[in-house]
């Protein structure tokens, strides 16, 4: 386990439960849905999501005319990717800021390493991901899943949304936002604000892409991507090999007490 400090702000990172930052306290009050790594890995803390986001189709997909079946782990789709269920190596660390590398590992038959970093200040939390092919291309999409300790509402400015059919997964389909609760994601959006009492908390990415899951009444879970779920089928995007793909996201805070 790693902390990061910055004044009155502690931050914590679990290597061994998928790299995930498990903490995230800001003078006393905690911004995220906790957890430990014996609880179930999608339920808490914010962990990456590599090489695909959301949900999978069927748990499958074909790339270079080879169909390759994935474990299930939502039967009878593959959700998250693989990086979130294992642990990472700390290449670096220090008071304020971590490396964590880890390979795409046996859950994944195209090789490939993933890289995320933290930096932390008194004032945001700065998270970068990226996952680089090895001597193979591959398809990719990357992105974090975070659970943040709040009731809403959410404050997202989106032009669009996928189209949702009933298993959960993206028609491809754009149409016009609709009210929540959520299971969904969303395209076009600009900094998406919610509330973790007493502060005000706003998530930024270089991402074009956010899901928002809120219908389980455990928290608000924020999930910047660079693309949308099962991209795989919808629309691949494909790293040539040695090929990286990189996004970055901060987790920002504010006491609106506080002039």
């Amino acid at each position: 386990m790693i902390e990061l400090r910055a004044g009155a702000v502690r931050a914590t990172i679990v290597p061994e439960a998928g790299g995930r930052l498990g903490s995230l306290v800001v003078a006393g009050t905690e911004l995220l849905v906790t957890g430990d790594p014996d609880d179930h890995g999608t339920m808490w803390g914010s962990f990456p999501m590599a090489p695909w986001v959301g949900r999978l189709a069927g748990a499958r997909f074909t790339h270079d005319g080879v169909t390759h079946q994935l474990a299930a782990n939502l039967p009878p789709d593959a959700i998250h990717g693989v990086v979130f269920a294992q642990p990472w190596l700390v290449t670096s660390a220090s008071s304020a800021n971590a490396v964590l590398t880890c390979a795409l590992g046996d859950g994944w038959p195209l090789g490939g390493r993933a890289e995320q970093r933290f930096d932390l200040t008194t004032d945001e939390l700065r998270c970068s991901l990226a996952v680089r092919a090895g001597d193979r291309s591959m398809p990719a999409e990357i992105g974090w899943h975070t659970w943040f300790a709040s009731p809403g509402p959410i404050a997202l400015a989106a032009t669009a949304m996928y189209e949702r059919g009933r298993d959960h997964l993206p028609t491809g389909r754009l149409v016009e936002p609709r009210p929540g609760p959520w299971d969904d994601c969303f395209v076009n959006t600009r900094p998406v604000a919610l509330p973790v009492a007493p502060l005000r908390v706003t998530v930024t990415s270089d991402c074009d892409h956010v899901v928002v899951f809120d219908e389980l009444g455990l928290g608000v879970a924020l999930e910047p991507q660079s693309g949308p779920p099962d991209a795989f089928h919808l629309r691949p995007r494909v790293l040539a090999p040695g090929a990286s793909l990189q996004r970055a996201m901060s987790i920002a805070w504010h006491d609106d007490r506080v002039p």
